[in-house]
């Protein structure tokens, strides 16, 4: 019997997972990369434990970072924000229809980053040496120094993929700050204006 050398075999990359629509997810979050978004911290405040008894713990103030934020309508006033499903935030907001937006500075870097960690320790540490306000609609932290604060009460929770688009009318908007410039989110990364 000959001896026939057998070719070594041939690695065929795995490609990247792909949507009926043709488009991977890599490829998806690398285009939206390319879109500059401003950055904000919504917040909102759980309800008391148990609201008959005034002796039950508060509820636990709630933050996150968000880029997915925009204005929708002038008249009515509305935002729009998308959680992602399931989130602590996702969930609150179902339950809780008061909550604030604070449109972050390039000086507030800092707060943006700790409140995007995952696995982070309790919000209640995460606010903890923040200044802030208690919104008095929405009774959630408005930050200090942040260059426009917003307290809204849902309209219209929208269901959209992984995501849940929640529309708020807004109560309140405020500029409190005109010093700085925004903070912005682009290609992955926090970025203020040149």
């Amino acid at each position: 019997m000959p001896n026939i050398p057998v070719p070594p075999p041939t690695i065929t990359p795995v490609p990247a997972a792909r949507h009926a629509e043709g488009v991977s997810n890599d490829e998806f979050r690398a285009a939206m990369s390319r879109l500059a978004a401003g950055v904000v911290l919504v917040t909102a405040q759980e309800p008391p434990l148990d609201p008959d008894d005034p002796r039950a713990p508060a509820g636990e103030d709630v933050g996150m970072t968000a880029t997915a934020f925009l204005s929708v309508s002038l008249d009515p006033p509305l935002v729009l924000v998308s959680l992602r499903e399931g989130s602590r935030m996702d969930d609150l907001l179902d339950e809780q229809p008061l909550w604030s937006v604070s449109v972050l500075s390039e000086s507030q870097r800092h707060i943006a980053g700790r409140f995007a960690m995952k696995g982070r320790i309790s919000d209640r540490l995460l606010f903890e040496d923040i200044p802030y306000v208690r919104g008095e609609h929405s009774g959630a932290p408005l930050v200090g120094g942040a260059l426009a604060t917003l307290e809204c009460r849902t309209e219209q929770r929208v269901p959209a993929g992984d995501h849940t688009l929640v529309i708020g009318r807004v109560l309140t908007a405020d500029v409190p700050s005109a010093d700085g410039g925004p903070l912005a989110y682009f290609r992955g990364r926090y970025r203020h204006l040149a």
